[in-house]
C-alpha cells in the first residue's frame, strides 16, 4: 500500500507540473520560442550539471566496484532491450523521427524522479546501494547509445536529397555524457570533491542548476501538449508497443537474467533482485521530448509515450510488487 501511495504521489506531482506548463502556454505566457530555449538550456547546461552532482553525491569508487555483479545484470537487460527494440523497429517499420524514442522506451527509465523515491518507500535505505547500480546502468545507456540514437533518428536527413550527411562526432559525446565522464574522473580522486569546503560555492551552483532538469522537462511536456492539443494523447500501435517494452519487456529481461544467474549458482540477494526489477519497470524518461526536439524527431510522439507511461505506472507498480515478492 505504501508503494502504491508513493507512486501515485510522484505521478500527481509530475502531472501538476505538466499541467502548469500546459496552462501557461495556453494563456500565452510562453512564446513560440520558449520551448526551444528550455530544450537548449537543459541539454547543454542543466543536465550535465545534474548528472555530475548526482554521481558524486550517490557513488564512490569503492561502492561502484563492490556492486559490479548488479551492473552485469543491469547492462545485460539493457543489451537485450536494445536488441528487441531494434528488431521491432525493423519489423513494424517504425517511421523516422519515432525510432529513437521507441528504442529508448524499451531500455531507459525515469530512475531519479520516480525510481528513487519509490525505491526508498518500498525497500528503505538498505536498498540504496542496489538502486545505484541501476542508476549507473541507466545513466550510461541513456547518454551513450540512447542519446546517440535520438540524434541519429533525424527525419530531416531521410527526407533530404539522398546525399549522405557527414557524421558528427560531437554527437558521440553529448554534454550530459561529458558531465557523467567528468564525474567519474573526480570520483576516482583520492579525496571527496563534494566535501572540499572552498569548492562548496561551485557545488551548490551546479546543484541549483541541475535541479532545473525535472521541472523544466515537465513544463516542456506541458507546452508540447498545449501546442498539440490533448487529443494528441493516443494509444496508437507505436505507443502501445513502446509501453509494452517499458513495462513488460524491460523488467522481464532483467528478471530472466537474475533467475538464470541463480540457476548457475551465483548468489543474488532478494533485495537486490527486487530493486533491479522495480527500477526496470519505471516509466519513460522525462527528457525524451527534449532529446526528440534536439534530433528533429517526433516530439508529439515522445511526449505521448512519456505522459502515458507516467500515468500508467500507478497501475504497474502493485502488479510488479506482487510478481517479485517470491524472488
Amino acid at each position: 500500500m505504501t508503494a502504491l501511495f508513493t507512486s501515485v504521489q510522484s505521478i500527481l506531482t509530475i502531472v501538476l507540473i505538466i499541467a502548469l506548463g500546459y496552462i501557461l502556454r495556453e494563456k500565452k505566457w510562453f512564446d513560440d520560442n520558449f520551448a526551444g530555449t528550455i530544450s537548449k538550456l537543459l541539454m547543454q547546461i542543466a543536465l550535465p550539471a545534474s548528472i555530475f552532482t548526482s554521481v558524486l553525491k550517490r557513488l564512490t569508487a569503492s561502492k561502484l566496484i563492490s556492486l559490479s555483479s548488479g551492473l552485469v545484470y543491469g547492462f545485460g537487460g539493457v543489451a537485450l532491450g536494445y536488441l528487441l527494440a531494434f528488431a521491432l523497429v525493423k519489423l513494424l517499420k517504425v517511421r523516422p523521427g519515432r525510432r529513437g524514442t521507441f528504442i529508448n522506451m524499451f531500455v531507459n527509465a525515469n530512475t531519479i524522479f520516480i525510481g528513487l523515491p519509490l525505491n526508498i518507500a518500498l525497500f528503505g535505505d538498505k536498498a540504496t546501494a542496489y538502486f545505484l547500480m541501476y542508476y549507473v546502468v541507466n545513466t550510461v545507456s541513456t547518454w551513450t547509445l540512447g542519446a546517440f540514437l535520438m540524434s541519429w533518428d533525424d527525419p530531416t536527413k531521410v527526407a533530404g536529397s539522398g546525399t549522405k550527411a557527414a557524421f558528427n562526432w560531437k554527437k558521440l559525446l553529448p554534454p550530459p555524457l561529458l558531465g557523467f565522464l567528468v564525474a567519474l574522473v573526480f570520483m576516482f580522486l583520492p579525496f571527496d570533491v563534494m566535501q572540499v569546503s572552498w569548492l562548496s560555492f561551485l557545488i551548490n551552483a551546479l546543484d541549483y542548476v541541475g535541479s532545473l532538469v525535472t521541472p523544466l522537462s515537465l513544463v516542456y511536456i506541458g507546452i508540447i501538449l498545449a501546442d498539440a492539443g490533448l487529443t494528441s494523447i493516443r494509444f496508437d500501435r507505436d505507443t502501445v508497443v513502446a509501453l509494452l517494452g517499458r513495462f513488460v519487456a524491460a523488467p522481464a529481461f532483467i528478471t530472466l537474467l537474475i533467475l538464470g544467474g541463480m540457476q548457475l549458482g551465483f548468489h543474488v540477494p532478494s533485495l537486490e533482485a527486487q530493486t533491479l526489477i522495480v527500477q526496470a519497470s519505471a516509466p519513460g524518461l522525462a527528457v525524451l521530448p527534449i532529446l526528440a526536439d534536439n534530433g528533429h524527431g517526433d516530439v508529439k510522439y515522445a511526449t505521448n509515450v512519456v505522459t502515458t507511461s507516467t500515468v500508467l505506472f500507478a497501475i504497474v507498480v502493485p502488479i510488479v510488487m506482487v510478481l517479485v515478492q517470491n524472488i
